[in-house]
């Protein structure tokens, strides 16, 4: 028969709550006691019953990550981070993905919660800036972390990076490198990241006494597909940007690809560049400069936020960016 927590008590001679407080990782219990407790689990080889854990402390030991992002480099870093969390306080990530576009997000959300009963919910753009969705977490008294969303006042917590300054940093670099006609792909028009994005483009340009030309710049929604649409209606013209700046990584590849296919050189006649550092920018030739997003990083701090018993004041953090530079862009007279 499997060992039970009675079974880890007795050999270890402390109590069965005692042995519970071990299970969760609190901190009132001493190590020496830990040791004793963790040693006797270990060769009864018992494990804790995770569904017992939930009925007896009205806890599931389960977190949601919901999810509606086309970039699915994006969605695999943030699950990796917040997975490592979890597993490092003893939970469990479940990732769900959902619709945006569907009219009845509370009753899909809502059924969710239900049939999941977890402990709190990681909330990826763009459903971090869903309103029935918030107010439906609120109204049930679900704890939840929001990733970048576009209000981050500090009413609820949140983890993010500047995607202004970021956006307007990889611009400045582009124009220390001699270029003045630049483009730009922009962002699904659900995600708050979108306007961030060229708004620190338009920043940086304006700073720089550039203009910004209509001609130039392209709707897009985070995909390849997108950036290769963009990418044609930009270069297409007989007046043409000596750089575009993608609004993520998926984007700039597909602009790469629309180069390519109108017989244009990367980075010799059209320098381009991304955003996120997904995978996809690296296995690209040439390979892209972009803005390394910290999106691991956001996804473990928002489920450790969630799932240990730290207090903390502190409802939004804000983590640092960097510019890789690649050899997708060169420097111009």
């Amino acid at each position: 028969m499997a060992a039970t927590i009675i079974d880890v008590a007795r050999l270890a001679g402390v109590s069965m709550k005692t042995v519970s407080r071990v299970m969760n990782n609190e901190a009132s219990v001493s190590e020496k006691t830990r040791e004793k407790v963790a040693e006797a689990a270990k060769e009864l080889n018992y494990t804790p019953n995770r569904a017992a854990r939930g009925l007896a402390g009205a806890k599931s030991y389960l977190i949601a990550m919901l999810y509606d992002i086309p970039s699915p480099g994006y969605t695999i870093n943030l699950q990796k981070g917040a997975n490592q969390a979890c597993r490092e306080h003893g939970y469990y990530l479940v990732v769900e993905p959902l619709d945006t576009s569907r009219p009845d997000m509370r009753g899909d959300v809502s059924n969710l919660m239900s049939r999941l009963n977890v402990d709190g919910v990681i909330l990826a753009p763009p459903l971090c800036d869903n309103a029935e969705v918030v107010r439906l977490l609120t109204d049930k008294g679900t704890p939840f972390i929001s990733i970048a969303p576009t209000d981050d006042s500090g009413e609820r917590p949140t983890v993010k990076m500047d995607d202004v300054r970021a956006a307007a940093e990889m611009t400045s670099y582009l124009i220390a490198k001699g270029h003045k006609d630049i483009g730009f792909v922009k962002g699904h028009p659900l995600h708050s990241a979108s306007d961030l994005r060229f708004s620190g483009f338009k920043n940086a340009m304006t700073k720089a006494g550039l203009s910004v030309y209509s001609e130039w710049v392209e709707d897009g929604d985070f995909t390849y597909k997108s950036g290769v649409e963009a990418g044609v209606k930009i270069l297409s013209g007989s007046n043409k940007p000596t750089a575009i700046f993608a609004s993520n990584d998926d984007a700039a590849a597909g602009v790469m690809a629309a180069a390519g296919r109108l017989g244009l050189k990367v980075p010799e006649d059209v320098s381009v560049v991304g955003f996120d550092d997904t995978p996809i920018a690296s296995s690209v030739w040439p390979r892209l400069t972009t803005i390394r997003q910290p999106v691991s990083e956001m996804g473990y701090q928002a489920a450790k936020l969630l799932v240990s018993k730290e207090d903390s004041e502190q409802t939004v953090f804000s983590l640092e960016h960097d510019l890789i530079e690649r050899e997708s862009t060169s420097q111009i007279n």
